[in-house]
């Protein structure tokens, strides 16, 4: 049976569940319950707090998990790997400090740097070449330089937009692009194959749609063009030998304009179909 670490809490939580929903498993019902099995599909959910996650799976305990990527970094677990990124949420991880004191990572050296990611940040500035005394917080990093715990900070930047208003500027190269991933051990346990075609299969009917539309025969090359799919679309005659039925998927973030440059090209009947789960 696979044993699949989960996010009790946070901002990963409530996406990870869903979309373990839309592949098809069993979720909690109690949002207190820290266990949930599911016999039917061979699986068993274990809820930890993400920043434990990797710890579990990496000591070889659980068999996969999903977790951030910042969260696995800064974990520094050697057995734990990510294997599949999961499209949901996503971070950057950036160095601030009081306006115009520094230019460049290097400046950092032999100063105070708090962040709630120690580990993650350490292997960067090692990588760098840079040592620095790091100050370990749990929350509310950008406040660490007012009130005089650090010299500069390294944090999640959305906009930028909390950093400005502690008095931070933004400098030096980004640390790290984090999203949510699936992570496993250091050998691949019986069972993966079925999560990762299901996350995948999510995945895909997340990001596509299906467009179907009506089309004269003779511009068929043209459409291909507009909405060429993720192999190629499936045509199939109408009564009127002259058109052809068409059946393609787009990416959901393009449909209105792929809608648009059809319709303009000769295409009618358009229409637009949700993806509830997919296997390519």
């Amino acid at each position: 049976m696979l044993r699949i670490a989960v996010p009790n809490k946070g901002s990963l939580a409530e996406t990870a569940a869903e979309m373990l929903a839309e592949a098809g498993y069993i979720g909690r019902r109690d949002p207190k319950d820290l266990f949930v099995s599911d016999p039917v599909n061979d699986v068993e959910f274990f809820y930890l707090r993400p920043k434990d996650i990797a710890t579990y799976v990496g000591s070889g305990a659980l068999d996969v998990g999903i977790t951030g990527r910042d969260l696995l970094r800064d974990a520094r677990m050697p057995g734990a790997r990510e294997i599949e990124a999961l499209g949901f949420g996503g971070s950057t991880f950036r160095f601030a400090g009081a306006p115009g004191r520094f230019g460049a990572v290097a400046d950092l050296e032999g100063l105070r740097v708090a962040t709630a990611y120690p580990g993650l940040v350490d292997a960067f500035l090692d990588e760098q070449g840079v040592a620095v005394d790091l100050v370990p917080l749990d929350g509310a990093v950008e406040s660490a330089v007012q009130l005089g715990v650090a010299d500069a900070v390294a944090d999640v930047v959305s906009t930028g937009t909390t950093l400005r208003q502690a008095g931070l500027e933004i400098f030096g190269p980004v640390l790290l692009e984090s999203e949510a991933v699936l992570i496993t051990g250091a050998t691949e346990p019986d069972g993966l194959d079925t999560l990762l075609r299901r996350l995948r299969g999510v995945l895909v009917a997340r990001r596509y749609v299906l467009i179907d539309y009506d089309l004269p025969a003779a511009l068929v090359e043209d459409a291909v063009k507009i909405a060429p799919g993720i192999e190629s679309p499936t045509i199939s005659p109408l009564r009127d030998a002259a058109w052809v039925a068409v059946r393609v998927m787009v990416p959901r973030g393009t449909v209105n304009q792929v809608m648009d440059d059809l319709y303009a090209l000769g295409a009618r009947a358009i229409l637009v179909t949700a993806i509830h789960n997919a296997r390519l």
